[in-house]
């Protein structure tokens, strides 16, 4: 055994189980299953052009080597991203934890309590902070979360202002320059038209729907926002406030003022900067728009037998449900980051998060008053962390270059410093000599820091915040390490059992390939830092766009999209500038197969184009016929297609190019969504195949870990003539030559979790990537083979054979009273996540077991499940007191004196031998979704404060 291969360690079967797994398919090899799984007109003629695999070890040394190029100076350039510091217990136990970080979204609430309170916290949190009455759990970065704020305040206009068609919206122009960016980009296809002023000087319009505030501004300056909302209130305009969160600790809450919605980042509380991402962002508002809210929201609720349970709450998957007519393409949040910086509130309660804030806010102060008395002009009225200074920047940029530390410098006169978190005084004292130096005078020594408040008495904050019981009690290194672990232990994640969940490619996310993420040299980089000390990021990240553009088979590659529905919305967006650089504006049909994905719809209407659903043949494949006919109906009109391969129903369609060749004779584009590329990489790929342009999940294919819902990373590969357009940042040259503005607020979006997908690639080689593919198509099929007799595969290829995923039909099991979701709560108790529940088809499970698992784990899981059906044979409609719908069984039932169930507890707790070894207790019986969405409990207050709806 070569115990220096990575591929050895990354694929589960090994030699002598593949062999094993062939036979019991029917196929004599692999070559051969691959042959008849794979229409042999897709696959690829050559190899991947790839570098040799490089080992753990060689790879460990490797991007050491290139961390050294990055060069971690002192930082204060603000613009929303911010040195800070990371507390060693939230580190070990979080960040480099596999029971927190290979998690799934947490769908299968009574096996996710964990992450569930977690992020109860951080929308307890965020509620607190900025005054609002509702939170989700959390979105992909600020300048996103500002654009989702002005989609809601769009959507819920006035009846008056909706016939009226106002369309106008205000944007300060002191809000961050990424921020306006992003804005342009979303604001366009859906039909607002933005106005960017100065907040003062707003005449506050009727023809105005809605407007933005930044707090502080970008400069540093909090300007009266107190005044603007009451004003904005008068004259029906919704008002969002993005606010710096560590800032409310000292700024009342927008919330206070009748803000509507307020947006911003917690990167502030410990999350490094990343070179960028990933941060998590919050997004509160009032509850008259929670039907509006995008992304995900935690609920309180109960389960079966009372008590309080947690579950996320009424936008659960709501694109699968509206489709076209949802209210955001986001689909995912930055869970594990969310979960970091709710932690960081926890350890530090509301007097450390005081203390910390007015530290900065004195060292700012502090430093404003020793620059004064050197001369200059500080012109910041009221402040919290960030001065502005006017001076000639070039001659300070100069010696601060010289000096290591990066300013920011907005224009010629001006010099803006963000004072942050690791901001010591000798800090101070170091700043303080380069305007000494630069003014030619000398230094001023500062040895102790002035308690100062520079922040206009009315907006300075008067309301408490984190007065909930978690928020004061864990402030100790022991006290946190142990609440957090208690949380743990609620959750089944990867380093628990294979979790089989199909479309979402659980994987293993390698130490080696994670590792890197805690060195301080990858960590500390702000993303709008000079080039020159981001070369090992710069290095990594070029090079992974071609390892990625090589997979795909195209010719570019975009990093910026920081989600799968982001790189859709970019891909989109990107053939829509296509068309209108050869002058068809009128270009705006979308065809989407009835199988997609529900952030396809979603994501098309957010691009401003219209939705036109193609049907699907009994067989689960695109109805080729039907697509034909509506392509060439609308061949005037045609933008483009999102279609994915292999299909949603888990199938290798043969007529994949046909399809895509009907696109191209009828002027329209072909988008591809890459949410089941790990069944393509090094067999076959999207250029190939006909496809613009494929968005990829590198949470998926390539290895970054789900984080129990995020971070997500979605990339977009391009053919030649979409390169032009790929999407640009307003600070940091990016994208092509006629480039898209922004989609994400950083230039190459979650910078840091792109290290782990390089290292992926790197370990693997062109030979490992093809054989993971490979394997991924052997661990489904067997699983398919062993589960046949029990289950019916509703989809296969021609010759029988799934893709690297299948879905098994549950629908008939209806007549002895038990529904997929029975299936799915039954299999916690034998120690497994349920597969996909009643996606892309109610009533079926998905299943894809990805390469990373053993023959031994597959066969725990085909044992579960047949067992699992030998109960189900046992059931009936006219008795529901059985041991799938009481699943699943938890502790204190296994325990309790009492039992009225018509099943032993052995049957209920260990109903296979192999449970005993390595039993997982589900914390909550089953939760009750119909109470949870009738009484919306959103933060920490306890259940027993309300009365049921």
């Amino acid at each position: 055994m070569n115990t220096k291969a990575f591929a050895l360690r990354h694929i589960g079967p090994r030699e002598d189980d593949q062999n094993l797994m062939l036979k019991t398919i029917g196929v004599d090899s692999l070559d051969q299953l691959i042959y008849e799984t794979v229409p042999d007109d897709i696959r690829l003629k050559i190899g991947l052009n790839l570098d040799e695999p490089m080992t753990e070890h060689e790879y460990l040394l490797h991007i050491h080597d290139l961390s050294k190029l990055n060069k971690a100076r002192k930082t204060y350039i603000g613009l929303g991203y911010h040195p800070t510091v990371m507390p060693a217990v939230i580190q070990r136990n979080i960040l480099e934890n596999p029971g927190w970080y290979t998690a799934y979204t947490p769908y299968q609430a009574e096996i996710a309590q964990g992450r569930l309170e977690a992020l109860l916290n951080f929308q307890t949190m965020v509620i607190d902070l900025t005054g609002m009455e509702i939170a989700n759990a959390s979105l992909l970065d600020e300048s996103t979360a500002a654009a989702e704020a002005m989609s809601l305040l769009f959507a819920v206009r006035e009846r008056s202002q909706k016939k009226d068609g106002i369309n106008k919206f205000f944007v300060s122009e002191n809000i961050l320059p990424q921020t306006l960016s992003l804005l342009q980009t979303r604001s366009a296809p859906i039909g607002i038209e933005l106005v960017v002023g100065n907040e003062d000087t707003f005449d506050f319009s009727k023809e105005f729907f809605g407007a933005l505030l930044q707090y502080p501004g970008k400069d540093g300056q909090i300007t009266d926002i107190k005044t603007f909302i009451h004003k904005a209130n008068n004259a029906d305009i919704k008002v969002a406030v993005a606010a710096d969160i560590l800032s409310l600790v000292k700024l009342e809450a927008p919330g206070k003022f009748g803000a509507d919605v307020v947006v911003g980042t917690t990167q502030r509380f410990g999350i490094p900067m990343g070179y960028g991402g990933p941060h998590a962002a919050f997004f509160a508002t009032k509850e008259a728009y929670k039907r509006d809210l995008p992304g995900r929201i935690i609920g309180v609720t109960k389960d079966a037998n009372g008590n309080r349970a947690l579950r996320m709450a009424l936008q659960t998957r709501e694109q699968h449900i509206k489709r076209d007519k949802a209210t955001s393409n986001i689909c995912t949040a930055q869970v594990l980051l969310a979960v970091m910086a709710s932690m960081y509130a926890v350890y530090h309660g509301p007097k450390g998060l005081k203390f910390i804030a007015n530290n900065v806010h004195n060292k700012a102060a502090t430093l404003a008053n020793a620059l004064t008395k050197l001369g200059y002009e500080q012109v910041n009225t009221s402040y919290f962390d960030t001065l502005q200074i006017k001076t000639k920047a070039k001659k300070i940029k100069k010696i601060a270059s010289e000096k290591k530390v990066n300013l920011y410098y907005p224009d010629k006169n001006t010099v803006t410093i963000s004072i942050n978190e690791t901001t010591a005084t000798r800090d101070i004292n170091y700043l303080i000599s380069i305007f000494a130096e630069a003014a030619q005078k000398e230094t001023i020594e500062i040895s102790s820091v002035e308690k100062a408040n520079n922040i206009e008495q009315s907006v300075q904050r008067d309301s408490e915040f984190l007065t909930d019981v978690v928020f004061n009690t864990y402030h100790s290194e022991t006290e946190l390490m142990r609440y957090i672990k208690s949380l743990e232990r609620k959750d089944l994640s990867l380093n628990h059992s294979m979790i089989s969940l199909g479309s979402c490619t659980m994987k293993l996310n390698a130490a080696a390939e994670l590792l890197p993420l805690s060195w301080f040299k990858w960590g500390n980089i702000h993303p709008f830092a000079p080039l020159k000390q981001a070369k090992g990021y710069l290095t990594v990240l070029k090079e992974l766009e071609d390892q990625l553009t090589e997979i795909t088979g195209f010719a570019a590659t975009s990093l910026q999209p920081n989600s799968g529905a982001q790189g859709e919305f970019a891909g989109l967006m990107v053939i829509k500038a296509y068309h209108e650089s050869r002058g068809d504006h009128h270009r705006n049909i979308c065809l989407i197969p009835s199988s997609a994905h529900g952030t396809n719809p979603a994501s098309a209407v957010m691009a401003g184009m219209k939705v036109v659903v193609t049907k699907s043949t009994e067989e689960g494949n695109i109805d080729v016929d039907d697509l034909r006919e509506k392509a060439e109906l609308h061949k005037d009109n045609l933008s483009c297609i999102m279609v994915t391969y292999p299909s949603t129903h888990g199938v290798y369609e043969s007529a994949i190019k046909e399809i895509t060749q009907i696109i191209h004779d009828n002027g329209g584009q072909v988008y591809m969504d890459g949410a089941n590329m790990n069944a393509q990489v090094g067999l076959t790929n999207p250029g190939n195949i006909g496809a613009d342009v494929c968005h990829l999940n590198l949470h998926k294919t390539f290895a970054i870990p789900h984080g129990g819902g995020g971070p997500g990373v979605g990339p977009i590969c391009v053919a030649k003539q979409l390169v032009p357009f790929l999407p640009g940042n307003p600070i940091v040259k990016t994208g092509g030559d006629k480039a898209i503005t922004a989609i994400s607020a950083a230039p190459f979006g979650s910078a840091l979790v792109c290290l782990i997908s390089y290292g992926y690639i790197k370990m693997l080689g062109a030979e490992g990537l093809t054989q993971a593919t490979k394997i991924a198509i052997l661990n489904a099929n067997y699983i398919k083979q062993r589960l046949q007799g029990s289950f019916d595969t509703l989809y296969s290829g021609e010759r029988g054979r799934a893709a690297h995923e299948m879905i098994v039909d549950c629908r008939a099991f209806k007549e002895h009273g038990i529904e997929v979701s029975d299936i799915a709560k039954r299999l916690m108790d034998y120690g497994f996540h349920a597969p996909t529940v009643s996606f892309p088809v109610a009533g079926t499970l998905m299943i894809e077991p990805t390469e990373s698992e053993s023959k031994a784990e597959m066969d725990r899981f085909c044992d579960a499940m047949i067992s699992i059906k030998k109960e189900i044979d046992q059931a009936s409609k006219d008795d529901t007191n059985n041991v799938l719908k009481n699943a699943p069984h938890t502790l204190e039932m296994i325990t309790n004196d009492e039992w009225h169930f018509p099943y032993t507890r052995q049957e209920a707790a260990f109903p296979l031998e192999y449970v005993k070894d390595n039993k997982f207790w589900p914390s909550v019986r089953r939760v009750d979704d119909a109470y949870g969405d009738r009484n919306l409990i959103c933060s920490c207050t306890p259940i027993e404060a309300y009365a049921e709806a």
